[in-house]
């Protein structure tokens, strides 16, 4: 069982303590027929203001709703295993791809909004396959997708070499999809690119994709003229996946979000097995103590004064 609680932000309302102790009261004044019959207590020392002060804790963490639950749900994820597939041939480091930002590199560009795609999957495993002359895993499936989103940040251009390598990108991109779960494959391409290194054909690759039920969706950057766009239409197609052009970093970021539609990502919800509100027992017993307060006999120094 674990516990927290389900509104923490009235918990802030704890920072008002201390004024029971040093806020000063105006409207309310005492008269003492003598002085001996007024005390030096200190407001530490008093026992009425730290009985407000519990009572006022008690109605507090009432208020931000605690409960316990058992965690057993949090980790039966329901999304789908994703590939993310990165171009990093020295073609990437053209500038200009962006026009809010003429001085990034077509890489860095796609960074960004592959960046804001991750940050929107949710419960999806996602990893990163990075290529050039050569293909890697830059990350493995993971539901950790803020260190994923860190890992992408640290490659860059020309990190697996200049060329240009496809078919070995997808290859390394199955082999990774192996290690997961989910019913639901895909893989995302992006290139700006010819395929024209690598030890696999693109066609190898798709045919292993489409035995193992994995979609593939291709992205191709920049100039129409600079990637090869009938092969990433095939491999689309073959595989049960669409094929993109995005001409600059807008229309990439329009992709995105068409493909984010086309494999829509499960709503993240907190799922708590057996909860229990834990309201009743702060509420419970703030009230008994109210109740102890005011049928708890007044001082002698209220009542009997005159003695």
């Amino acid at each position: 069982m674990h516990f927290t609680f389900g509104a923490p932000y009235f918990l802030l309302l704890l920072l008002l303590l201390p004024c029971f102790l040093w806020c000063r009261e105006y409207n309310k004044n005492y008269y003492f027929p003598k002085l001996a019959w007024a005390g030096k207590e200190s407001a530490l020392l008093s026992r009425e203001a730290w009985l407000k002060m519990l009572i006022y804790t008690l109605l507090v963490t009432a208020l931000a709703k605690p409960f316990v639950y058992d965690e057993a749900g949090n980790h039966q994820k329901k999304g789908r295993d994703l590939i993310l597939v990165l171009d990093a041939s020295g073609s990437m480091a053209q500038s200009g791809y962006s026009e809010k930002d003429r001085f990034k590199s077509k890489y860095e560009a796609a960074l960004d909004l592959s960046s804001d795609f991750i940050k929107h999957r949710f419960d999806d495993n996602m990893g990163v396959v990075i290529f050039g002359t050569f293909a890697y895993t830059a990350s493995p499936l993971t539901y950790d997708l803020s260190a994923l989103d860190s890992m992408l940040k640290m490659t860059a251009v020309g990190i697996a070499g200049e060329s240009t390598a496809i078919g070995d990108a997808l290859m390394q991109a199955i082999r990774t999809l192996s290690y997961g779960k989910a019913r639901s494959k895909a893989i995302i391409l992006l290139t700006d690119g010819y395929h024209n290194a690598g030890k696999n054909s693109p066609k190898t690759a798709v045919a292993l994709a489409k035995k193992k039920g994995i979609k593939i969706y291709t992205i191709g950057i920049g100039k129409r003229s600079d990637y090869d766009g009938a092969l990433l239409e095939t491999i689309a197609k073959e595989s049960g996946g669409k094929s993109y052009a995005a001409a600059t970093a807008e229309q990439l970021k329009k992709v995105y979000k068409e493909i984010d539609t086309l494999e829509p990502s499960p709503v993240r919800g907190e799922n708590y097995l057996n909860e229990r509100l834990l309201i009743f027992f702060p509420l419970t017993t703030a009230f008994l103590l109210i109740l102890g307060w005011v049928l708890y006999p007044k001082r002698a120094l209220l009542y009997g004064g005159s003695q």
